[in-house]
Formats: structure tokens, sequence, C-alpha cells
């Protein structure tokens, strides 16, 4: 792009996006032209020890419904909102711009418009998918079935196998090929067994659904039925060698390191081979996640008959690719994904959902523009020193801790020192140059980003390891500890409340808000019972003393305990194992940053804002970033699925262990949260 071009397109973003973080910088002004944010979120009808949770963000609850497309609402869809608003004027006039060839804006405004062409998608219909459903058609032995995979795998879709490249969690300077169990159509292995009224329907709907897409490629309905047959009874199976949600938090039992020959003898199957259709010629050794997982995996390629395998792998393709075709295919795709598994009444706006494509084929592309107007070096100081902070005060309370002996606390607190915070936005942009985007069809530009994804993830074997990367855009809402490298990751976008503005930012909100949901969160990512067991190098490596082990475990152990007792839906409960690295995270971020925020002069001074004093205000900050309500169904997924709580319990579950939490509110015996000193859980 050209000077002038360039220049144009900052004048450009400068007016589209206008004061989206400058409302993020946090002081200890206040003004009374506007309603306090955190007063006017109270729902003063429940009592603070009863729900917390719904005290500071009832009223925010009541006036946001979740919006019909959408299967949840919360105060990050709220930003996420701004964020599209302004993402969809930019793409807009990059469409209509004449961009050079090769040019940001060019790769930008093609990928719009092919997503946006709605009648020519309908017009192609399956066509995009036709060359590979044609190959899938040909099938006729186990190999071809192995090379299938092979090129499918690299258009995105996981059929049977989990390829990548990432750190040796044993040796975080080596890239290691890394296997893992993937594969499934339904969310993970418990839909395919657990026996509750909820999940069996979802398995039925699951094959009607499957049945119904095979109609859509053509089959008439008695092959169609035939062909979902096939598909669930295979992934059935390979549901049976998957581990649970729980399992696949232990870092140790998942890494299983062998060479490519013996990975060969164990599933009976020529990896060298097949790897090399991969593009992956040069390995000789790969970490397995799973080994039961690869041995089934085996058996069934070599026992399933071709036709099985040829529905198999038409169904992973078409459903990879359902909302970049037809409408019949997506509407059908966002009927059982949408519908029936989140419970959504009506399908996203196309433009969103187009947005969301682009965001995963090429969103640095998008955070280079973003964060040169609104994330300007001071407010990434601000941040910095927030971070700094909250790493003193973690440092204090490592040297205090009673539990553990001098020698583990030194090398906590060497970890401590060498954990990397990485603020705002990348200092190295990926250089998408390669990445080939046009006008051909919108489904044809989802797959060359695949492509260059995939060969992207697969250039780094044999490489060094990059620090500086990021796995995150500076426009996400969102952030991540990454163990092996040791980091702490936090994009632009998780530092912004929606119609905050510089001067109604005080400080207790920003500690609670950033302090302690987002910093102090993921500082002690590096210390829940998953990270722990990681080095300060990022290495898989025990560092602790037996008996701080074993003393660390029965804290653990007691945060558990307190989850598993959580009935959240019907008869679901919170799965405390499964949850724990992220209950434990949020309780020590609850009260290492409340120790950062003690230092500062508006908790020193002691006045109240709104009427509430600075003590209550940081916790109010803290639920502020969870404020948010999800519809049943998506409900009913994450807990079967994910690793984090409901928004809910984590305010009111860490909350519960904090003596701080009860002097602030006064809560007493006799109210809900109310726990016993004995009971309270206190990690660090």
């Amino acid at each position: 792009m050209n000077n002038a071009a360039a220049a144009g397109r900052w004048l450009l973003l400068s007016a589209l996006l206008g004061t989206f973080l400058e409302g993020c910088q946090p002081s200890n002004k206040s003004t009374a032209s506007q309603p306090d944010l955190l007063k006017v979120n109270l729902d003063t009808t429940v009592r603070p020890g009863d729900d917390f949770f719904t005290y500071a963000n009832g009223t925010w609850l009541k006036k946001h419904p979740i919006p019909a497309s959408e299967s949840a609402w919360s105060i990050g869809a709220e930003v996420q909102e701004e964020v599209y608003a302004r993402l969809k004027v930019i793409n807009q006039e990059a469409a209509q711009a004449k961009a050079t060839e090769g040019s940001v804006q060019q790769k930008i405004g093609d990928f719009w418009a092919t997503g946006m062409d709605s009648v020519r998608a309908d017009k192609l219909g399956i066509q995009p998918l036709k060359p590979e459903l044609d190959r899938i058609a040909a099938l006729r032995t186990p190999e071809d079935v192995q090379n299938e995979i092979a090129r499918l795998k690299p258009l995105g879709v996981n059929a049977l196998i989990g390829l990548y490249v990432a750190q040796d969690a044993k040796n975080s300077e080596k890239m290691a090929l890394q296997l893992g169990q993937a594969g499934l159509g339904l969310p993970n292995r418990d839909y395919y067994f657990n026996k509750d009224k909820r999940t069996a329907n979802i398995r039925k709907e699951y094959a009607k659904h499957v049945t119904r897409m095979f109609q859509l490629l053509g089959q008439d309905s008695v092959t169609a039925k035939a062909s979902s047959a096939q598909v669930l009874k295979l992934e059935t199976t390979l549901a049976g060698s998957s581990r649970k949600l729980e399992a696949l938090r232990d870092p140790y039992a998942n890494y299983n390191k062998m060479t490519v020959a013996d990975l060969g003898k164990r599933t009976g199957l020529d990896w060298q081979t097949w790897l090399a259709k991969m593009d992956l010629t040069k390995a000789d050794t790969v970490i397995v996640g799973q080994p039961e997982f690869y041995k089934t995996a085996g058996q069934l390629l070599k026992t399933t008959p071709i036709a099985a395998w040829q529905a198999y792998l038409q169904w992973h393709l078409v459903n990879a690719y359902a909302d970049n075709l037809s409408r019949p295919l997506d509407d059908e795709h966002f009927h059982f994904y949408g519908t029936i598994l989140r419970g959504q009444k009506e399908q996203r706006a196309r433009w969103k959902r187009v947005l969301d494509q682009e965001e995963d084929a090429m969103g640095e592309m998008l955070g280079q523009l973003f964060v040169k107007e609104y994330f300007k070096p001071a407010t990434k100081d601000r941040y910095e020193k927030l971070v700094t902070n909250v790493v003193s005060s973690f440092r204090e309370h490592i040297q205090k801790l009673d539990w553990m002996s001098d020698s583990t606390k030194q090398k906590a607190l060497v970890k401590l020192s060498k954990i990397t915070p990485k603020v705002g936005y990348p200092d190295k942009w990926k250089d998408f140059s390669a990445l080939k985007i046009d006008r051909s069809s919108y489904a044809q530009n989802v797959m060359r980003a695949h492509q260059w994804w995939y060969q992207y993830n697969l250039g780094k074997l044999g490489k060094p390891v990059d620090r500086t990367e990021w796995e995150m855009t500076p426009q996400t809402y969102n952030a991540y500890y990454n163990p092996s490298n040791n980091e702490i990751v936090l994009p632009a976008a998780i530092f912004a409340v929606p119609g905050l503005k510089d001067e109604d930012a005080d400080d207790a909100i920003i500690y609670g808000y950033a302090g302690a949901s987002t910093i102090g969160h993921e500082l002690t990512h590096g210390f829940d019972d998953e990270g722990s067991q990681f080095d300060e190098k990022g290495n898989l490596r025990n560092w602790w003393t037996k008996n701080d082990r074993k003393l660390f475990q029965q804290r653990v152990n007691g945060i558990v305990r307190q989850f598993n007792g959580y009935q959240v839906l019907d008869s679901l409960h919170i799965n405390g194992k499964a949850t724990a690295g992220e209950n434990i995270a949020d309780l020590g971020g609850i009260v290492i940053a409340l120790d950062a925020f003690k230092k500062t002069d508006e908790y020193k001074k002691g006045e109240k804002i709104a009427g509430l004093t600075p003590e209550q205000r940081y916790f109010l900050g803290y639920a502020l970033g969870w404020q948010g309500h999800q519809r049943d169904e998506v409900l009913a997924q994450r807990v079967l699925t994910d690793v984090h709580s409901p928004a809910n319990l984590r305010v009111n579950g860490p909350f519960a262990d904090v003596p701080a939490f009860y002097q602030a509110f006064n809560i007493q015996q006799g109210q809900k949260l109310w726990r016993p000193d004995s009971a309270r859980v206190k990690i660090w």
C-alpha cells in the first residue's frame, strides 16, 4: 500500500473507531454528569450475602435480555458489538476500494465481498466441495482413506486425527509434532454416552441432522439415513477411546513421546508414509496425547468398511464448510449447532459471521489497524504498570505463605519473576503475504486460509521457538497463560469497559475488572493445579518438595469439593476437577489484585464514590467482568465441555472464600454465600 493510501486508511479508522479504548484508561476522577456504572447495575432486592453476582449485575441483566440470535449475552458481547460495528465499515470500504493486488486492503475487501455474496453462494451450492467429494466417492482401500484424511487436514477438516506442531512440554525450546484425539461431530465424548434426558435428545437430533445434511448433498432419504447411522457408529467407537474433559488436564498423562516407528507398531499403521502425505517428511518423533485413541483409530482403518469411511469423510467435510456454502446447508447447520445445542432462536446476522470467519482467517491484519489508533503507547504503558503492581502483590503473597517451605517458595518466586507479560498487541506481526484471497468464492477463501494456517503451523517444526508470537488478536476480548512460554497474554480489547470513559474509571474498578479477573487470574494459572507442574522455563518438571505438593493438593481438593457442590441446571453439577484450574485462578486473582489495590491512593483515602467504599467498588468491579447470562442449552453444553465455571459462580464461588468480601459487605452466618472459616479455601 502506498503512503497516501495508508494515511487515508488511518484517517478512516480514526473516524470509525472513535474513542473505543480511550474509555479504558483508569484514573481516580469522578463525575456527576452520568450515573455511576457500578451503582446503576445493582439489584438491591438481592442481599450481597445470598447472591452477589445478581446483586452486582441484576439491573443490567434485566435491561439486557439475550438477543434471539445469541445463546448468551455479556459485557464481552457488548465490547464485541462495538468492534463489529467498526470493522464492518472498514470491510465495506475495503471491498469498494480498487486496492493493489496482494495488499492488506485487497484481501480484507475480497474476503468480505465473497462472504457477503449470499446469492453467489446459493448459486454455487456444494460446488466448492465437489473435487473433494469426488475423491471421497472414489475411495477403494484403507490406504485411499488415509490419503484422503491427509488431503483434508490442511483444509481444516479434523477427520480422525488431531495433528499440530507445538512446544515440547518437557523441552520448551523445541517445537514438536503432536497428536491429540479428534474426529467427533458432537462437542465431546460424553455426548455419545451420557444417559440424561437432555443429552439423549441431543444424540437423536444429531442423527436427524446428519441425515438431513446427506440429503442436501444429494442422497435419497433411505441412503442418507444409512449414511448417518454409519457416521454415528464410527464416531461412537472413537468417542469410547477418547478421554474425559478432566482427564485431558493432566499434563503428564497426556504426554507420551515416541518415535514415529513406535507409533506405527502401536497402531499397526504406516505413519511415516501417512505423515509424508501431510507434508511432514522430516518428522521422526511425535508426542501422542491419548495413545489408546490412536490404537482404536488404527483398528478402525483396517476393519471398518470403505463405505462407512466415505460417509464419515463426506460428513466432516460438509460440516466444516456448511456455513460458507448455500443457505439450505447453512440453515441446517445452524438448526443443530445453533438452536439444538446452544438455544439460539435465529441465525446471527451474516455480516457478523463473516467478520468472525475473517478473524479466524487473518485477524492480525485487522489487529494492526486496530491498535494503531486505539491502543496508544501511553495506554499500553498504563496497563503494563498495572501488571507490575499485581505481580508485586503476588510476590508478597508467596513470601507470606504459611503452608509452603522456603525452598519451594524460592523456586516459585523465580518462576513468577520469569513470567513474561504481553500487553495490548504483538511486537512482531504475522506475515500474510503468501495468503491468497480473491473473489472466486467464500468457501474457497476459507479453504485457502485453512491451508495457510496449516503450513504456517507445520513450518515451525525444527525451527527455534518464537516466543514473541501471540495466539490471540488485539481485538479479542479474552486473555491467556501459556505454560510452555511462561507468559501471560493480554489483548488490548480485554481492558475495554463499554460506555465507561477515562474520568469515570476509578482505580477500584480497574483493579477489580482488569487487575483481578484478567491479570491476577492469568498469573495464577502459572500456579494452578496444572500450570504449577511447569517450571520457570516452561518445562514440565517437578520443582516442589513432596510435602509442599501434598499440602497444595489438599487445598486444590478443597476447591474441587466446593465447586462439585454447585448444581446449575436440572441434575447437572459443576465438574470441580475439570474446572479446578480456572477456579483457582479466579480466587488467586481476587486476593492478589486486592492487595495491589490497597496500595493505591483511592484505597488509602477511603472515600466513598456513589455511596460505595473503595473495597466494595473493587468487588463490584470484579463482578462487572462477569456480567452476563446464557440460555439453558448452552449452559448445559458448557458444563460438559468447558473448563470454566458459569459466570455467576466465577463471582459467588471465589468470593465465598475471601474474608475481605465478608467484611466489605457484612456477610453473616445464615446467608447463602457464608462459609465457615474451616471451609474457606486459601491457596495463593
